[in-house]
């Protein structure tokens, strides 16, 4: 368990909720856990196999208290609210600065600000990893045009520049990733970023925890009550989760490329768990793939301690601490959007 933010986050399996008096009571095993006063909490989130009383829910109904429940996965399922919710504002004054290109150019800016400032923090820790290796020219480059890069997109609020400036940063990024792959080299050698359909084996993981990671991110803004369909830097398209998308952007690096490296450099993953079919594309069979889903679990209850918040939370509760300051900012209690920078 742990509360961020005025927001309670209930991870033990088998935990029950119940109201005690004016408090949340957290329990597990016939055993008080811990006891929360209801108006100290906005919300309270569970994952997984956490239940909760109807006496406490209706008990957070009437002081505004959101509970969520999603998978231990963190996908989403359902979030309880009372009569009265402010989510709609939140989501009109979202929508608002949605359809402002203004407003959408300054939020971009700092996600892709924060995306490329933390792809950059992968290549420098693989030379302080690595201080011999031959590459390191080649890599103290790219590591020089993404300062660059970190300091065009930190001025521009024009959506198509900050694209364009993402676009070129990612490829002086993904251009020298092959360098960070050091096992296995004939089986995963990688070319270029490709997708739909990944073709070769390092894509083809990159692809799949990338879906991982924007399932999170939808789960985590569907829980804080934004609409995951409208984004900034990614705009309205039918049926595309834009800002999920967006969310993710400032977790690719660290979260979803270095799984990635660390599934291969430490020969988790093998070549026979991947087959191409007579498109091209390249799959993963479903031992692979639940190798993969176990190293996100577990990489996912790592802990750090959150640069803006200062507390250490875990991994996965990442994309909902972002939605929470999200749906700070646009509520006007904070004067921007904090991305997520990896220190």
């Amino acid at each position: 368990m742990k509360r961020l933010l005025n927001t309670l986050f209930v991870t033990t399996q088998g935990a029950y909720l119940s109201k005690n008096s004016d408090t949340v009571e957290v329990s597990a095993d016939h055993q008080s856990l811990l006891r929360v006063p209801i108006h100290t909490l906005g919300g309270i989130v569970c994952f997984g196999n956490v239940t909760a009383s109807p006496f406490l829910m209706g008990l957070c109904g009437e002081n505004n208290v959101t509970v969520s429940f999603l998978t231990e996965y963190g996908k989403f399922l359902a979030r309880v609210h009372g009569r009265v919710n402010g989510n709609i504002l939140l989501r009109k004054e979202q929508f608002r600065r949605s359809d402002c290109v203004k407003s959408s150019g300054q939020i971009a800016s700092a996600i892709v600000t924060a995306k490329i400032a933390n792809s950059r923090v992968v290549l420098q820790r693989v030379l302080r990893d690595k201080p011999d290796h031959d590459f390191h020219a080649d890599v103290n480059i790219a590591i020089g045009h993404l300062g660059g890069s970190i300091e065009q997109a930190n001025k521009c609020i024009d959506l198509d520049e900050i694209r364009g400036i993402e676009g070129q940063a990612a490829d002086v990024y993904f251009s020298r990733f092959d360098h960070l792959i050091t096992a296995n080299k004939n089986d995963f050698n990688f070319c270029s970023r490709n997708r739909r359909p990944p073709l070769d084996n390092v894509n083809a993981l990159l692809s799949f925890v990338y879906t991982l990671l924007v399932h999170d991110c939808q789960s985590a803004l569907e829980a804080v009550g934004l609409d995951p369909a409208a984004g900034f830097l990614h705009r309205d398209r039918p049926g595309r989760p834009s800002l999920a998308l967006d969310l993710m952007e400032e977790f690719r690096a660290y979260l979803a490329d270095r799984l990635v490296l660390s599934l291969i450099n430490r020969q988790q993953v093998q070549a026979k768990g991947f087959t191409k079919t007579e498109s091209g594309a390249v799959m993963m069979d479903d031992e692979t793939r639940k190798k993969v889903l176990v190293a996100w679990q577990q990489r996912k209850r790592d802990e750090i301690t959150h640069p803006f918040i200062q507390e250490k939370i875990d991994i996965g509760l990442l994309p909902h601490v972002q939605a929470m300051l999200m749906a700070r900012f646009l509520r006007g209690e904070l004067e921007g959007y904090p991305p997520f920078l990896w220190r």
